[in-house]
């Protein structure tokens, strides 16, 4: 685990919680995200997973079966990839991301399923609905930048230019590079 995340607020079980994750009732609402965290994050330049400020350079975020595919497609190919269509999930750190695709159950194997529904309240949203399956492969993805945009209601992202494409069916795959990642040393923001 990331010193990062580790430092965390966590829930009654031990978990530590995402910094964009929201709390209800003095508990954590994970596969949910809280606007104004998010918010934060995206415009102090702040990983969404442990809240600390990321240097300049690339970020990194986790992505589903048909983003993964979509890039995989686009570099085999030779072209560019970038993400028109915006995202709710905000950046972090490679290790960050690393870590979270392993120990979030949605994120770390093909046959995980949703626990519960976003709000469905956009076309963002729609699509996550309780029992959801991943579906067949996701990746770690660290891009050379971000962009965002805040509204009334959502923080949107959109990230530019592919700078490593890490995939996995099952994301326990990626211990070995989390292992490794974890043995830098961290630099200053």
């Amino acid at each position: 685990m990331p010193p990062t995340v580790q430092s965390r607020p966590r829930d009654p079980r031990g978990y530590p919680v995402p910094a964009i994750t929201p709390w209800q009732d003095e508990q954590p609402q994970f596969a949910l995200t809280d606007y104004g965290r998010s918010a934060d994050c995206a415009r102090r330049r702040l990983c969404s997973v442990c809240g600390e400020l990321m240097p300049k350079g690339p970020v990194w975020r986790v992505v589903g079966d048909s983003e993964s595919a979509a890039i995989a497609a686009a570099l085999a190919a030779g072209r560019p990839y970038r993400n028109m269509a915006p995202t709710l999930e905000g950046p972090g750190h490679r290790a960050c991301m690393l870590y979270a695709s392993m120990v979030c159950p949605y994120l770390a194997r093909p046959n995980s399923r949703r626990g519960r529904s976003a709000d469905g309240s956009s076309e963002l949203t729609e699509h996550v609905v309780r029992g959801a399956a991943r579906g067949g492969s996701g990746a770690v993805v660290g891009f050379a930048d971000y962009e965002f945009g805040i509204t009334p209601s959502q923080v949107l992202f959109r990230f530019l230019d592919v700078v490593e494409f890490l995939p996995h069916e099952s994301a326990d795959e990626h211990l070995a590079e989390l292992r490794a990642e974890l043995a830098v040393p961290l630099l200053p923001p």
